[in-house]
C-alpha cells in the first residue's frame, strides 16, 4: 500500500529544479498517495484532501497515484509534468468537489480540449487564472497525447471511482509512450533551489527604541507595546495572529521585516497554545 507523502511527480527543468540524485518517482511536494508506479491511471480528488486516502484504501486494480489538485495554474502544471514523466500513466480520472472559484477540474476538461494558446492560456476554461506559464505548448501536446481524461466531476462515491479505476485498466494500451522533449526545452537553465538558513535569534534586528510583550488572555491576546525606557506606550488587544499582526504593520509600530517576522511567528505561537492549551513563552527576539 502506498504512504501519504508529499503530492507531485516530476518537475521538468521548465519548471523548477531538479537534482542528480534525486531518481525516485514522484518528486514535486503536495498531498498524494502512491499504489503502484506502473499502474495506468491516475486519479485527481481535485479540492478534496479526504477522498485521497479513501479512494487509495479502496485499491482499486490498476490505481497508480491518487492526489488532489486545487489551483488551476500550478497545479495543472505539476500534474502535466508528473505524468509525462511516467509513461505508465494514460489516464487521468477527475473527481471529487471542483474547488470554488478555481474550478480546476473543468480547466483540466478544457486544457485536453483545445490545449494553450501562445501565452499559456486555457481557451474556454472557467477557472480564474487558467494559464500555465511554466509548461510548453510542446509539453501540453504531449500529454493530451498520453492521457485520455475521464470526467467525473462532483462525484464524491469513492465505489464508483475505484470501480471506473479497474474499468479503464482493464482496456489500457499495453504500450506505454515517452515524452521525448525538444532541444529548447533541454537547453534551458534550472530554476535556482535556496535552501532556507537563519541567524541566530540574537542577532534578529528589531525596531529602535520599541519592543513589544505577548501577554495571551481568555478569550484575547493582549500586545504590550513599550519604548526602551520600558515605558508603555499602549496595549493592542485582537483574539487572532494574523488581526494583531497586521494591525502592528499598518499603524506603523513595526517596519523591520526581521522584527515582523519575528512577531509573526510569536502571535501565531500565543493564539495555537490558547487553542490547545498548552503554556506560551515569549521566545527572546
Amino acid at each position: 500500500m502506498g504512504t501519504m507523502e508529499d503530492f507531485g511527480f516530476f518537475l521538468s527543468r521548465t519548471f523548477a529544479t531538479t537534482e542528480a540524485k534525486r531518481g525516485a518517482w514522484p518528486h514535486v511536494p503536495g498531498t498524494y498517495i502512491v499504489l503502484d508506479p506502473t499502474a495506468p491511471v491516475a486519479v485527481t480528488t481535485l479540492g478534496s484532501i479526504p477522498m485521497v486516502q479513501e479512494v487509495a484504501n479502496a485499491k482499486p486494480k490498476g490505481l497508480c497515484i491518487v492526489g488532489k489538485v486545487e489551483t488551476e495554474n500550478i497545479g495543472i502544471e505539476k500534474i502535466i509534468k508528473n505524468v509525462l514523466s511516467n509513461p505508465a500513466i494514460r489516464y487521468l480520472v477527475c473527481a471529487g468537489p471542483e474547488p470554488p472559484k478555481h474550478l480546476t477540474g473543468a480547466s483540466i476538461l478544457a486544457l485536453f480540449k483545445s490545449g494553450t494558446d501562445a501565452l499559456g492560456r486555457i481557451p474556454g476554461a472557467s477557472g480564474m487564472r487558467p494559464q500555465l506559464p511554466n509548461t510548453s505548448r510542446e509539453e501540453v501536446d504531449a500529454f493530451r497525447r498520453q492521457v485520455e481524461p475521464v470526467d467525473m466531476l462532483g462525484c464524491l462515491d469513492v465505489s464508483l471511482i475505484a470501480a471506473k479505476v479497474t474499468e479503464l485498466a482493464a482496456r489500457a494500451p499495453k504500450t506505454p509512450v515517452e515524452f521525448q522533449p525538444p532541444p529548447d526545452l533541454e537547453s534551458r537553465e534550472a530554476i535556482l533551489r535556496v535552501f532556507a538558513t537563519a541567524p541566530d535569534p540574537n542577532r534578529i534586528k528589531l525596531d529602535k527604541g520599541i519592543y513589544f510583550v505577548i501577554v495571551p488572555q481568555e478569550g484575547a491576546i493582549l500586545v504590550e507595546h513599550y519604548d526602551y525606557k520600558d515605558r508603555l506606550q499602549r496595549i493592542i488587544e485582537g483574539k487572532d495572529a494574523r488581526t494583531l499582526y497586521w494591525t502592528l504593520i499598518s499603524n506603523g509600530w513595526v517596519t523591520r521585516m526581521d522584527h515582523a517576522s519575528y512577531l509573526g511567528k510569536e502571535l501565531l505561537r500565543a493564539e495555537l497554545s490558547q487553542k490547545h492549551g498548552f503554556p506560551f513563552v515569549q521566545d527572546a527576539a
